[in-house]
């Protein structure tokens, strides 16, 4: 286990950059690859955060749906948004993730987004016993 102290801030990577929900799809899979992740917030015109789109979003729901990604949007596939707060104790996003069976959780402060907890972050906070019960939750469907 965790400390018991630790929330979400305390694992979290920093520096999520949401993309405009005007944006489109292309756009999208080039700010994965300049940043390295596998996930983007999307956020409407008042900066606020709307879903989050997935490089499988990008792949799975419209390139081999035989749509052209230089023509589908971010907003048109940004899935419903599942967030915690940054003082939110690690426990309680777990949960969350496992609930939900998603492998990337927004942390808001307020209105704006502040970081995101991937696998990777839960792999380097997380004994090895709790990682591993957080993969067969979220893969496994138990």
């Amino acid at each position: 286990m965790t400390s018991g102290h630790e929330t979400a801030r305390d694992v979290m990577s920093t520096g999520a950059e949401c993309i405009g929900a005007h944006e489109t799809l292309d756009r999208a899979a080039q700010m994965m690859r300049s940043h390295g992740v596998g996930a983007l917030p999307v956020c409407g015109p008042d900066e606020r955060v709307t879903g989050i789109i997935t490089d499988r979003d990008i792949v799975v729901k419209c390139v081999a749906a035989g749509h052209d990604p230089s023509q589908v949007t971010a907003g048109e596939l940004a899935t419903g948004l599942v967030w915690v707060s940054a003082d939110t104790s690690v426990e309680e996003a777990l949960a969350r993730m496992e609930e939900h069976r998603i492998k990337r959780l927004p942390v808001m402060d307020g209105d704006r987004i502040v970081g995101m907890i991937s696998e990777a972050d839960l792999a380097k906070h997380l004994p090895d016993n709790q990682l591993a019960e957080f993969v067969h939750r979220v893969y496994g469907g138990s």
